[in-house]
């Protein structure tokens, strides 16, 4: 059996828990090869991200020049980009290389931290978006991509409005988008929950070739959820 080789292009996490580092976990242990091309540095714990020290881009495209000339590349997945100068450099990296599948966690807001800053999202709609295989938002930065495409603000209070906010965000190039539903966990008749007490069901969203999958998982009260993101768009 072939493995599978991923490259990841992304920031570096210190704590280990998210980014690069979380990354490379889940890979090995679906059986993928994985390796790096690293956009930023951050201090980070689970609290957020305290500093980031930025990689030149020239630097971040010798990293996926060696990756894709020396060992191959099936599938790029992309998470924290950073800069609107970053976005630029991957997109021509993947034109280049002809890279088959992308998945991109677009990493707008993360732990309230913006780590790609609000002026790079026109960036990404004019770019990446369009190269995108799978594109896995959740709420929030699904409804900055569609505010900054000049979509009327989406109020999640159904899984309707969840599937509208998918077939929106895929409308901008993506083949497929899946709007992650954790941060409007739904009552057991999947109105949407006002407290703690009511959380029953979270509802995440794949919409793509006209086609909506709706996955439905138990809601987990927790605060230990730093990473999780960067883990489910390796999964």
């Amino acid at each position: 059996m072939v493995q599978g080789r991923v490259l990841v292009i992304a920031g570096s996490d210190s704590s280990g828990g998210a980014g690069l580092e979380a990354d490379q976990k889940v890979i090995a242990a679906h059986g993928c090869y994985a390796m790096t091309a690293t956009t930023a540095l951050t201090a980070q714990d689970t609290t957020g991200v305290h500093d980031i020290h930025h990689v030149p881009q020239e630097f971040l495209v010798k990293q996926i020049d060696a990756c894709v000339g020396d060992i191959g590349v099936d599938v790029v997945k992309t998470g924290m980009l950073a800069s609107p100068a970053t976005i630029g450099t991957v997109v021509e990296a993947l034109k280049r290389h002809k890279i088959p599948r992308v998945v991109v966690d677009p990493m707008i807001a993360t732990s309230g931290a913006e780590l790609l800053p609000r002026e790079a999202v026109a960036e990404l709609l004019e770019g990446l978006l369009r190269l995108t295989t799978v594109l896995t938002p959740n709420i929030p930065e699904a409804k900055l991509i569609l505010e900054d495409s000049g979509y009327k603000s989406v109020e999640v209070k159904s899984v309707r409005d969840l599937d509208e906010m998918a077939r929106s965000v895929q409308a901008l190039g993506p083949e497929w988008v899946l709007v992650k539903g954790g941060h409007a966990p739904f009552k057991a008749d999947f109105t949407v929950a006002e407290t703690e007490d009511e959380k029953a069901i979270v509802v995440d969203v794949l919409y793509g070739q006209g086609e909506f999958l709706h996955i439905q998982s138990p809601y987990q009260s927790s605060t230990n959820t730093h990473g999780t993101g960067c883990s489910l768009a390796c999964g």
